[in-house]
This record gives structure tokens, sequence and C-alpha cells, in this order.
């Protein structure tokens, strides 16, 4: 042992641990759990204090945009689950929606009220998955328990409808697959009231806490210049004063029939988010509550009817020859949208989710670009960190919400 020691001596000797400015490099991921994901921080610290903070993403090697370039655009759908896989079906609706612009075709009524339907239980689910990993990165075990519970009965509604938990792929190109099954009205009603008693209690734990305010007060400040600079959204803008909202501001689907408030701080800090967060949460309640009698009062025509591109209803692939041709057709070989370019928006749980799509008129997108708001959030650590101690990166991280499976892609 002494031998191997002696030998390496000359190796330790050669290696400048005190840098001349009394700063030290430190490796913040990327296989920490407070990471959220594969990202890595290079952080430069003088002390306890960060000086420099550079994020690094990559690690993931996922090439999703690539990928939707080189699959038919039925056979992408699914795959857009595994972007922000906390709320994938937001992922896929704003892919959906997008093909349907480019094809110029809308889905029916009833359609769009079951995926907003989704849509505002997906954001729950984000925002209790959000808040319980945020308080257990900051140290409150009990309303990560508890948050993960309501999530579970959320997840539950999505299971009855599509039959999966996490990866929905509940939206088509059109419309959706299937129709609310009897009774499933009656559950998200009780859903909405059981929520809107915990979020009360989740506030109770944590708005007042003197450990909680220390720990997101006057934390991961951003201003509403650097808010813009960096090209945020969702929450993360609307916590630093700007009331912007895409479901609002340049409205899609059901959403401008819907009353809704926009929740809005301006203090810019994690608290402003964590309150942002809350309201919002009771704000999906009112949307949901709202859509349910809507759904009731709608036809029920699922898909749209464009046979050159959307198959035709079960029942007639399977008792009409034509009908069958056309869905073998479209099935193995893709629909061919005119040529064109679009880019739709979407309001996802953590921001502006985005899909550009160019069309040569092929089974297959020419060019293929995504817009995750979780890969600018990302790179605004650059700025932010810097000034802040240590301990605050775990609390910053977990605030901002990120997923890296949108931010790699």
């Amino acid at each position: 042992m002494q031998q191997s020691v002696n030998r390496l001596k000359p190796f330790f000797e050669n290696i400048n641990f005190e840098r001349e400015d009394n700063t030290m490099m430190v490796n913040f991921g990327p296989q920490h759990p407070s990471a959220h994901g594969q990202m890595r921080l290079m952080l430069e610290l003088k002390g306890e204090e960060i000086v420099k903070a550079t994020p690094g993403v990559g690690y993931l090697h996922r090439g999703m945009e690539k990928m939707g370039e080189n699959m038919i655009y039925n056979e992408f759908l699914p795959t857009t689950d595994r972007m922000d896989y906390i709320a994938s079906t937001s992922n896929n609706y704003g892919f959906a929606l997008a093909v349907e612009k480019l094809l110029g075709i809308e889905a029916p009524r009833r359609a769009e009220i079951i995926r907003t339907m989704l849509l505002e239980i997906n954001r729950l689910m984000s925002h209790l998955f959000w808040l319980a990993t945020h308080a257990l990165d900051v140290g409150a075990m009990s309303v990560f328990l508890y948050a993960f519970r309501e999530r579970e009965y959320a997840m539950d509604l999505i299971e009855d409808y599509c039959g999966a938990r996490l990866t929905h792929s509940a939206v088509r190109i059109g419309g959706v697959p299937l129709d609310l099954p009897e009774g499933w009205c009656e559950d998200l009603e009780k859903f909405c009231g059981i929520l809107e008693t915990e979020v009360e209690k989740y506030e109770g734990l944590l708005t007042e806490n003197r450990i909680w305010r220390m720990r997101l007060e006057n934390v991961g400040v951003i201003d509403e210049k650097m808010a813009k600079d960096w090209a945020c959204s969702g929450i993360v803008l609307r916590a630093s004063g700007v009331k912007w909202d895409l479901r609002r501001e340049m409205p899609y689907g059901i959403y401008p029939e819907l009353d809704f408030d926009v929740p809005v701080a301006s203090t810019g800090d994690c608290y402003g988010r964590y309150k942002c967060h809350m309201q919002e949460m009771r704000e999906c309640t009112k949307i949901l509550r709202q859509l349910i009698p809507m759904y009731k009062e709608s036809e029920s025509q699922l898909m749209a009817h464009a046979p050159e591109y959307i198959s035709a209803p079960k029942e007639e692939v399977m008792t009409q020859n034509y009908s069958l041709m056309q869905h073998f057709v479209l099935v193995t070989q893709g629909m061919r949208p005119p040529k064109g370019e679009i880019y739709v928006a979407t309001e996802s749980p953590k921001g502006e989710l985005g899909y550009m799509i160019v069309s040569d008129g092929s089974p297959y997108a020419y060019k293929m670009k995504l817009r995750a708001p979780s890969f600018w959030h990302t790179g605004l650590l650059e700025d932010m960190l810097p000034g802040h101690q240590l301990a605050d990166v775990v609390a910053i991280i977990g605030n901002l919400n990120v997923v890296f499976g949108e931010i790699d892609r």
C-alpha cells in the first residue's frame, strides 16, 4: 500500500488544486439526482458562492428532430410522448395541431373538448410532479407524498381513457381515437373537488413556512428584461411580471370559449414561481369544470373527415372495401401533406412548446424543428446562478421545472 502511495506522489505534486484566483471548479451532474436529468453544470466557486456557471446538455443523444424527419407523420406522434414525459399529452397535441394546420383540417368539436380535458389533467399532473420533487429537493418530505397521491388520481383518469399512465398517445392527427368512457365525467368532477381541497393543504404546509420562504424568497430572481432576453415562457415568464399565456394571446382549440385567469407575479424569484404554480392548479380545475357540460352537449364525431389524410372510422374500414384500401395506404405509405411550412406553438405546462414542419409533399417531413421551453430555461442558469450559494443551485433547478427529455432533442 505504501509503495502505491509513493508511486502516485509525483502525479499529485503536478496537479494544482489551488487556483491563483482562489476559486475552484465543481461538476454538478450529469448524474446528480437534483439535476432533474442529464445536465452537467460546471460551477466555479469562491468558497460557497458561485462565480460562474456553465450548463452543459447533450448527454442523452436522442435525435428526436431527425427521427421526425425519418418517420411518417402518424408514426412519429407516439415518439413525442418521450420529450416532456411528465406531460406527454401536451407534446402529442402540439404535434397533431401543427400537422392539422399543415393539412388545412380541423378536429371535430367533441374531439377538441376531450383533448382540452386531457391537456388540463396533464397540466395538473406536471404541476403536482413539480411541487413534489421541488419540495423534496428543498427538504419538505411530506408534500412530496401528498402531491404524488393526487397525481395518482389524475393518472387513473388518463388510464381509464386510453389505458396508459405516463406516455399516453391519446391524441390523433385529426381528432381523438376514443370517446370518454361511461361515468368518466363524474370521476373528473370528483377529482376536481378533491384537488381544490388538497391545494389548500399544500399551501398550509408551505406558503408561510419560514424555512420554505428562506429557501425561495429572493433566490433565483429573473427580472422582466432577463426573462425576455432568454426567451422565457410559461410560469417562468409570468412570475417575472409578463402576462403572456398562449391560450389567451394566441388562442387555439376550445380555449377562446373558456373563462380562466392567468396567474402573474412581480417578484421573479423562486417564491413567485411557486405561487403561480399553485394558482394555476386552481385555474385548471376551473377549466375542467366548464368542459364537462360542453362535452355533454357536443355531437359524437371524434375524427375529422378528410379521406386523403385520415382513415375512415373503424366500422367503415371493416365493412367497406374502398375505406379498407385507403386505410392500408395511409398506414403503410403515410399521408402526403401539401408543400409548405408551418410553425404552431401551444402552452405546455412548462411554457411555449412549438413545432416547425417543412413539407415537400412527401410522407416524411423535409425539416422538423422543436421549440422546447426547458431548453431556454436551462440556458438561463448561466446568468442566474452567479452570486448565489451552492445550496441554492438545487432549489433553483427544481424551481425552474426543466425536463431533459425535451432539452436534448
